[in-house]
């Protein structure tokens, strides 16, 4: 399994500031982009695969939603983060 408990408190850890901070929003960005990554390395080898596509396309649409909450209460964490991950925008 390429996601396991260990990675996830690392994502945890580093971006929302501890294990237990589960749901800030930098943290599930952190993890989108990461499961985005993965996925995308996916379809690259099985171009056929249109259930993984379309988990694809939903996990962007997320972490778009989460980045534009992001955007619209406070600018420079949203900065921080797309400086951080490398994200496009």
């Amino acid at each position: 399994m390429y996601l396991t408990t260990d990675v996830k408190k690392n994502f945890f850890s580093e971006h929302g500031g501890s294990e237990a901070n589960t749901g800030s929003a930098e943290a599930q960005i952190a993890l989108f982009s990461y499961r985005i990554n993965h996925l995308t390395e996916h379809l690259k080898r099985n171009r056929k695969d249109f259930g993984t596509q379309r988990s694809l396309i939903a996990l962007v649409g997320k972490r778009r939603k989460l980045l534009n909450y992001l955007m619209n209460t406070d600018i420079s964490r949203y900065r921080a983060i797309v400086a951080k991950l490398g994200l496009r925008k």
